[in-house]
């Protein structure tokens, strides 16, 4: 009897193994983030990055709200954005060094991706479904920087979350929050490997 593209292989009915997608997942098995201070210039130029944000709005968005935008911080944007950090840090009466360290997070990048959180009113997706798929587009921007061959790191800090920093510094509504930052630029090593969770410790398998 001719298959006839049905998914049943001829295997007495047992139902066919999907194709793998080897080199993808092995990707996903090895990847590893590269810390922001490791990152050196050049950075991706808008080309390349336009690419690298077509793979991350590639995610799961329930309703297709499009509940998150990217703001593309190039290297005069840092420099401003590294002032308002230590303006505000000291407005906010922060240890010198937790504002150092937030001005230094502008200062020393060569490019970074806000991912915003941009949650649109429906009565049929909740709002923690959206919030989701922001994250989700982190995800996918760090995975396809670091694909492309560039090192990508996912961070936020204290500055981000200030209301003033980001809605002065960033023009964000007040409904909008910043996901991530997701810094982007040409690796200089390679970090060692770190312990990963033991699968099943926190896997539950339900069989019934």
């Amino acid at each position: 009897m001719t298959n006839n593209g049905s998914d049943m292989a001829d295997t007495g009915g047992a139902a066919a193994r999907p194709p793998q997608d080897d080199p993808v997942l092995t990707f996903l098995l090895s990847r590893r983030s590269r810390p922001a201070r490791t990152l050196t210039g050049p950075p991706p130029d808008r080309e390349s990055l336009r690419l690298l944000l077509r793979a991350a709005a590639r995610v799961p968005d329930h309703g297709k709200l499009e509940p998150w935008r990217f703001i593309v911080l190039e290297r005069p944007a840092l420099q401003r954005l590294a002032g308002l950090a230590e303006t505000r840090g000291a407005a906010l009466e922060l240890e010198p060094e937790t504002i150092a360290k937030g001005v230094a997070q502008y200062a020393d990048a060569k490019l970074v991706v806000a991912v915003i959180c941009a949650p649109k009113a429906s009565e049929s997706i909740p709002p923690i479904e959206q919030v989701l798929s922001a994250g989700a587009a982190c995800l996918s921007l760090l995975n396809a920087a670091q694909a492309a061959g560039w090192g990508a790191n996912w961070l936020t800090g204290w500055a981000a979350q200030d209301r003033p920093f980001a809605e002065d510094g960033l023009g964000l509504a007040p409904e909008e929050f910043v996901a991530g930052m997701i810094h982007i630029g040409t690796p200089t090593r390679t970090p060692p490997e770190r312990p990963r969770p033991d699968i099943d410790t926190i896997t539950t398998w339900v069989e019934a």
